[in-house]
């Protein structure tokens, strides 16, 4: 049965450990930010030039290509939005801070993803049913394409290690946006090399394997961030790990009900901690701030851990339906097993487990003198106690109360 929760501080201080954490959270926002403002400059620069260019070489692929480039500049401004607002420190409203931001950023990407290699895979269909019309495209426009190629490429090689690094997915996401751009630019290349050596289908063909891809990258990033919002767990081996960390701890003598989930590229973890039901709420509390403490050091992508103490293993089904009453209604109870009424301000301390109460009852100084008295009560409580559907035991304490 569970004595209490406690969302305890670590050894170090929960303010410490936020503190670091809302500094880790801004130093991963000014990078984000600018591996971001470079790809929207390098997307306005290829969009510029392809335009250009398309429209001297008469390549409407090229052209095309530019409108998906162009989409890269409206998700790069999105990911500008979500990487500011996620790096705000938690307040009120966000008591675990706006790395969902990311999440949502995460899922939007992934559409887009998906919703441009629809469309590519559309417009090659098109051009597949209608290659006769297709008109003739200058030589330079397949430089472009090559040069747009080059740069997409190299833009997601060095947007994708710094995302990694960070471990945001958002930009890990948009990075592969940069990749998806990249392989349209592949496609662009293809059809137009294709065109020039007399294989007009060749670019329609490439664009919808190319397509297919982009369609299945996109999807898979919507699906992992919408697992996040419905706050999907980490990998068994992640949770394994936290486990070991856990029960590591000195006086945990049990662990259950371990539950973790993601938040951006935090993890936030809680689990019930068993400990000896005989120690003091202090000494519990303890232990739950050292367990937490120990989380928080080992596992640096963990934002936050909630400790939950048990006396005992509750996930174990209670050996009978019985319902314990409140602590008055107890104290009155004992009265009647006592066979006298004690005096109010008497310290007594329940320990509830197994479903049933044990009670130590500590007796002032003048009834622990009176022996008489004591063996009376003594008999009452063992003749009335045996088939008590409450208390399993009772006893009676001669030593000074503790404070």
């Amino acid at each position: 049965m569970s004595n209490e929760t406690h969302h305890a501080k670590p050894l170090a201080s929960a303010h410490e450990h936020s503190h670091t954490h809302h500094h880790a959270a801004l130093d991963r926002h000014v990078e984000g930010r600018r591996i971001t403002w470079i790809s929207v400059v390098v997307n306005l620069v290829l969009t510029a030039m392809q335009i250009a260019i398309g429209w001297i070489a008469h390549s409407q692929a090229l052209i095309a290509d530019a409108m998906h480039t162009l989409s890269d500049i409206v998700a790069d401004a999105f990911v500008l939005y979500a990487n500011r607002k996620g790096a705000e420190a938690a307040d009120a409203d966000h008591p675990y801070g706006h790395g969902r931001y990311e999440t949502a950023a995460s899922l939007v990407l992934g559409i887009l993803l998906a919703g441009t290699g629809t469309g590519i895979l559309i417009t090659a269909a098109e051009r597949l049913s209608d290659i006769g019309t297709l008109p003739p495209v200058g030589v330079v426009a397949i430089w472009a394409a090559l040069f747009t190629l080059v740069a997409k490429e190299g833009l997601f090689r060095y947007m994708l290690g710094i995302a990694e690094r960070l471990r945001s997915p958002m930009l890990v996401a948009n990075a592969w946006h940069a990749r998806a751009d990249a392989l349209s630019s592949l496609v662009v290349a293809i059809g137009i090399g294709g065109a020039l050596l007399g294989f007009s289908f060749a670019d329609a063909v490439a664009a919808i394997l190319v397509g297919a891809m982009i369609v299945r990258t996109g999807l898979r990033f919507a699906w992992d961030a919408m697992q996040e919002l419905m706050d999907a767990g980490l990998s068994p081996e992640e949770v394994a790990a936290i486990r070991a960390t856990i029960e590591g701890t000195p006086g945990v003598v049990d662990l259950h009900d371990l539950r973790t989930r993601r938040m951006a590229h935090q993890v936030l973890v809680d689990a019930h901690v068993q400990v000896n039901p005989r120690i003091s709420v202090s000494e519990g509390h303890r232990i739950a701030e050292q367990s937490r403490a120990r989380v928080l050091a080992k596992h640096e992508e963990v934002l936050d851990v909630l400790v939950h103490i048990d006396a005992e293993d509750d996930l174990l089904p209670p050996a009978g339906a019985i319902k314990i009453p409140g602590r008055e209604e107890l104290l009155r109870h004992l009265d009647s097993l006592l066979g006298e009424t004690l005096p109010d301000g008497l310290r007594v301390i329940f320990h509830y487990l197994g479903n049933r109460v044990e009670a130590e009852i500590f007796l002032p100084q003048e009834l622990a003198a009176d022996l008489q008295r004591l063996a009376k009560m003594q008999a009452h409580l063992e003749m009335h106690l045996v088939n008590d559907p409450w208390f399993s035991s009772i006893s009676l304490n001669r030593r000074i109360a503790p404070e």
